[in-house]
């Protein structure tokens, strides 16, 4: 088998950093600077978590309940801006809309206004004031109330579909447990896992620092981000079980360094992979929610877009170092660096020209015949050779 050998310091001076993403020859010592990224992504967790906490999420109408209304943002007069609309919902109800903003870009802009539950009649006297107020035109481009659409929702079925989110959320971690279990072994799993909650937790994060409204787009991209999450750590892992067998009959380098290596082979695809990911998940944000206006493809696009990012840093700087620490922890894999760091101090002695002790002989395995000494070596099954001595 052929084992790639770490480039000296001067080498890797030398080279320039594409090309050492692209040789993947353990340049980069991810694994042995994990400590820096154990604080770094640490500290970005408790942000994530207090912002949960303390400012909560920007629940959508189908999670919170409410009356929505949509209109066009053009009237007889030009463009609508929202203070009029505002104006005029507060002159209908007495008391001002939740939020009024625009949507999307040119011909496809539109005025979404979100309120509590409004009755029958409220409605009636909304639309009524707005349409007196902005006159909107519909696709004639002559003014219309008919063009000011409403819908009701209510906030059970956003609870619903937030329960089922869940439960699915659920199953498929614990799927993904005991396949990673199975297929390469215990620790790979705790670490996978961790990195996944790792993924979930910056993402909720960021949409709560930002206030971004949470939709049941943003629930489904979520348990999607988790798949490319899961197969980024999975194709790291496999490397590194790839160059970890047979490592304790071997001496050459440690569990970290060979962990270190797998995560610098697999590095540059880690990167492609996620640059190809991103860009259609780039389209939907530009393309669908800026230029159509559509605020289903924002949603679903904002939240892949967070967490594929985070996704990617969990599996290249969280998933195999704790994977690392945790292999570490066995006494046979400490046992066996103590032995490799042997192993170095002997040669680099030897290249000094410094006088080497010799290895200590390996213990005889219980049962097995000790030689006698000055004993005479027998012949086939224990007989005497036959020769007679001169």
């Amino acid at each position: 088998m052929k084992v790639t050998t770490p480039p000296t310091e001067e080498v890797q001076k030398r080279e320039s950093v594409f090309h050492r993403l692209y040789t993947g020859t353990g340049a980069f010592d991810i694994v042995g600077k994990r400590s820096r990224w154990y604080i770094a992504l640490g500290l970005l967790v408790l942000v994530c978590i207090g912002a949960i906490g303390f400012k909560g999420f920007n629940l959508g109408i189908d999670f919170e309940g409410g009356t929505k209304i949509s209109m066009p943002a053009v009237g007889a007069q030009g463009p609508i801006e929202t203070d009029q609309v505002q104006s005029a919902f507060s002159k209908a109800v007495g008391h001002p809309a939740e939020t009024v903003q625009v949507v999307g870009t040119g011909a496809n802009q539109s005025i979404q206004i979100r309120a509590s539950s409004l009755t029958v009649d409220q409605v009636l006297k909304v639309k009524q004031e707005i349409f007196t107020e902005t006159r909107p035109l519909d696709a004639a481009g002559k003014p219309s109330q008919q063009v000011i659409s409403d819908s009701a929702v209510s906030g059970t079925w956003g609870g619903e579909i937030t329960t089922q989110a869940l439960l699915a959320l659920g199953v498929f971690l614990v799927l993904v447990t005991i396949f990673l279990a199975f297929y390469f072994e215990k620790w790979m799993a705790v670490a996978a896992l961790i990195a996944l909650l790792h993924d979930v937790v910056v993402t909720a994060g960021v949409y709560s620092l930002v206030g971004f409204e949470v939709t049941p787009s943003t629930v489904i991209g979520l348990l999607t981000i988790l798949g490319f999450s899961l197969y980024d750590t999975v194709v790291v892992f496999d490397k590194v079980k790839e160059n970890t067998r047979g490592l304790l009959s071997m001496t050459r380098r440690t569990y970290p360094e060979a962990a270190n290596l797998a995560v610098n082979q697999t590095l540059m695809r880690s990167i492609n992979t996620s640059v190809i990911a991103l860009l259609p998940v780039l389209g939907l944000l530009v393309v669908g929610a800026g230029l159509l206006g559509v605020g289903v493809l924002r949603d679903l696009a904002l939240v892949q877009l967070v967490g594929m990012i985070a996704g990617v840093v969990s599996s290249i700087l969280l998933a195999t170092p704790l994977l690392v620490d945790l292999k570490m922890r066995e006494s046979k894999y400490r046992s066996h660096a103590k032995k490799v760091e042997q192993r170095r101090t002997r040669a680099a002695a030897r290249e000094a020209g410094e006088e080497v002790p010799e290895e200590p002989k390996r213990p005889v395995a219980a049962g097995a015949a000790r030689p006698q000494p000055g004993a005479r070596p027998a012949g086939k099954a224990g007989r005497p050779s036959g020769k007679r001595r001169r």
